[in-house]
């Protein structure tokens, strides 16, 4: 089974990570009235009426602990704004909030400082690397802001330095380290106090594609190896799919629809959504197990992983003559694949 594969097959936990519940984000001269109105007034053309503009509008989802949660949509959708909400970057207008069963929209300024420094990692499309600072010292950073002595904090930092490929460096400014090695510093430091919550946005899209390619690999390692809970936002569907446990797609700051890669092009909510999965393979995306008969099976020539995309597993589609076994994680029969069924989903644009 492929890293991504075995990434995106993780079980994700029943526990809620993170709960949001009719989060608005308006902005105009009326937001702060927007609060007292009744839900039946809260439409798009109320707000085109009263000058209003709702960057998010009446979003509610859970995040499952250890799951990867993608946003996206086009520029202009809500998504980063929605992600900023989530932080509390950005004071949502209404709604709630909760991490661990706990509301951060009733949080002060030094619990919710407190929050960002030891439970949430922040990386962003534009690095924010101290200048004056070597990798080391921008990846040490944070830890000497909870007031980590500086011998700790460089001996957590050298142990992220390698993490991310990029022995050697220590010494360097920022000015001396291309794009896609500056990200890996920011990627590090948004991991240097272990947090529970990890929030990336956009983080690779000024990037070239072979550097893309190396950092999203780079994310899907370091989601295998050290598991949390974390929220991407992208608006590049290839990176949505390879990376995300679930997609939650975005128009003119509404939620239309949230599901596996799978199910968002296999079962579209509504014509946009159709729309924007149209040129995904469904190879790509549909698992075996979606295919699989539930049978048992005298003998097969060969099995494949009910975890696999259908692309993943393409060349044994292909070179099978008889019966293709369907096996779980721990090598057990679950059923059985028909290679027909398996060739047209291949075939399938």
């Amino acid at each position: 089974m492929s890293e991504a594969n075995a990434f995106h097959s993780r079980h994700r936990a029943a526990e809620t990570a993170i709960s949001v519940s009719s989060v608005w984000k308006v902005f105009g001269e009326g937001a702060a009235r927007f609060r007292s109105r009744p839900p039946a007034e809260r439409t798009a053309e109320a707000l085109s009426r009263d000058h209003l503009t709702g960057a998010v509008q009446d979003a509610s989802f859970d995040i499952g602990r250890g799951e990867v949660f993608v946003i996206m949509g086009l520029s202009g959708s809500g998504k980063s704004t929605l992600l900023r909400c989530l932080t509390r970057l950005i004071e949502p207008t209404e709604g709630h909030i909760t991490f661990g069963g706990q509301d951060i929209l009733k949080l002060g300024e030094k619990a919710l400082a407190d929050l960002r420094r030891r439970r949430m990692g922040m990386v962003f499309q534009h690095f924010a690397l101290l200048p004056n600072r070597t990798v080391l010292g921008n990846i040490a950073f944070p830890l000497e802001m909870q007031g980590i002595d500086r011998a700790r904090a460089e001996a957590r930092a050298r142990e992220l330095v390698a993490l991310v490929g990029l022995s050697g460096r220590e010494t360097r400014l920022p000015t001396q380290l291309s794009g896609g090695q500056q990200q890996r510093v920011g990627i590090a430091r948004s991991l240097a106090t272990n947090p529970e919550f990890w929030f990336l946005d956009e983080p690779f899209s000024a990037l070239d594609p072979l550097i893309r390619t190396d950092l999203q690999d780079e994310v899907l390692r370091l989601q295998r190896e050290q598991s949390r809970t974390a929220v991407f936002v992208t608006h590049d569907l290839d990176e949505a799919i390879r990376l995300a446990d679930r997609i939650a797609i975005m128009e003119n700051g509404r939620i239309i629809q949230i599901g596996t890669p799978e199910e968002l092009v296999t079962r579209p909510a509504t014509d946009y959504v159709r729309r924007f999965v149209a040129k995904v393979p469904p190879a790509r995306v549909i698992r075996v197990a979606s295919l699989m008969r539930r049978e048992s099976i005298a003998s097969a020539a060969m099995s494949v992983p009910a975890e696999a995309t259908v692309s993943e597993v393409a060349a044994q589609i292909v070179a099978s003559a008889g019966p293709i076994a369907v096996t779980d994680k721990a090598g057990r029969t679950l059923g059985s694949l028909d290679r027909q069924t398996a060739l047209e989903t291949l075939a399938a644009l």
